[in-house]
């Protein structure tokens, strides 16, 4: 728990599940050797095999979203309960970014990720969430109306940036900065174009978006235009005319 500078109550702070099973991502990243003396046998050709199984999550992804039109990722923390007011704010900023048009995609579980799916249902928007298999179970949150599971990290965050005109981000740990500088490094190295990334709640990135400006930029690690790249706000509407200015 946490106490507001401001003397307000203690902010409840949501623990990690613990976990219970070794994920795909673990079993894919052990070594050879490590497996065989865990296992005490010979596994020739099982990795090869494993390529098939790849491509079957990118064959499930892309039949599944290919028709969805125009789409936002909305990113966040799972940890954020339904009493932070980010949620309120994440739920009728989605609703607002369905009425224009977008379908959402999440990456199906609580928090900022369900409250963004309950604001596409809320516009009738299409409402999509790419689960991922962790060592704690990731229940599917109630408001998608397209579920793909995905064992393998890479494949997933491919259907984020494939299938979406922008990210917009809300307060999250490192899963949400992650997706963050991950689209910055492909806009930055051209790998995507005209991709806006928007970040919600100025106060919570503030720390940020200072340690860019005064360390980064100053030490010529980014550049102002790589700076400019990305737009925080606290407005619903000012997200939805940010992603809107930018055409594909």
């Amino acid at each position: 728990m946490s106490e507001d500078n401001d003397g307000n109550e203690p902010q409840q702070v949501v623990p990690p599940p613990p976990v219970s099973k070794e994920t795909e991502d673990e079993r894919f990243l052990q070594s050879t050797v490590a497996e065989l003396e865990e296992r005490g046998l010979f596994r020739g050709g099982k990795e090869s095999w494993r390529v098939f199984r790849i491509m079957g999550e990118f064959v499930e992804g892309f039949d599944e979203l290919s028709t969805l039109g125009p789409c936002v990722s909305v990113f966040g923390s799972a940890r954020m309960t339904r009493a932070d007011p980010v949620y309120d704010r994440c739920v009728e900023t989605v609703r607002l970014l369905g009425e224009a048009g977008y379908g959402i995609i999440t990456g199906g579980g609580p928090g900022i990720m369900e409250a963004a799916n309950r604001g596409a249902r809320e516009a009738g928007r299409p409402s999509v969430g790419c689960n991922i298999e962790l060592p704690f179970e990731q229940e599917v949150n109630g408001f998608i109306d397209i579920s793909i599971d995905f064992r393998y990290f890479f494949v997933r965050k491919t259907m984020f940036v494939k299938y979406a005109q922008a990210f917009v981000i809300f307060p999250g740990g490192f899963g949400t900065l992650d997706e963050l500088f991950e689209a910055l490094t492909l806009i930055q190295t051209r790998k995507v174009r005209n991709f806006p990334v928007v970040m919600f709640d100025t106060e919570y990135w503030a720390g940020l978006m200072d340690w860019i400006r005064n360390k980064l930029l100053k030490e010529g690690k980014v550049s102002k235009k790589d700076l400019d790249r990305i737009y925080v706000t606290d407005s619903p509407e000012e997200v939805v005319a940010r992603v809107a200015s930018f055409q594909p």
